[in-house]
């Protein structure tokens, strides 16, 4: 029986620049969109605004539904993530609690694009869904009967 890795990404825009979270890996500094594991008992939305908290230090909530890729990672590991966008008036300050993240970028579609130090191939197509593909309400991916929150 396969059973995915379940994750969340943001793409956080202000100003015509997405924020990148920097983080080492085998030795190397890798981008990343905030990004990390959907936890018992949260939304997939919940899971979002967490991620981008513990990774940025940026409290903001999801504001649509960009897309769903279902990928098999280099290890063969499969996953599901789920892709979110964000827009932000401006590009605030970045301070992550989140001990595996080195540093945040604010960088260029471009910068993004040309990039050579992507954690994955997910990190440019997220980009590249931003720019291109419809941004659905967050409705479309709503929690049914959740009993750990009113709001669903």
């Amino acid at each position: 029986m396969l059973k995915p890795h379940v994750t969340v990404a943001c793409v956080v825009h202000a100003q015509g620049k997405f924020l990148v979270v920097e983080e080492t890996i085998r030795g190397k500094a890798l981008w990343n969109q905030p990004a990390g594991h959907l936890e018992a008992n949260e939304t997939l939305t919940q899971a979002a605004a967490r991620e981008l908290w513990e990774e940025t230090g940026i409290r903001a909530e999801p504001q649509h539904f960009l897309r769903m890729h279902q990928w098999i990672a280099r290890d063969r590991t499969p996953f599901l993530r789920f892709l979110f966008a964000i827009e932000l008036n401006e590009m605030c300050a970045t301070e992550p609690h989140d001990s595996d993240i080195d540093r945040c970028h604010w960088v260029s579609a471009e910068e993004i694009f040309s990039a050579t130090n992507l954690r994955s191939p997910l990190v440019a197509e997220s980009i590249r869904c931003y720019q291109n593909c419809p941004r659905l309400p967050l409705e479309t991916i709503a929690a049914f009967n959740w009993p750990f929150t009113g709001d669903a």
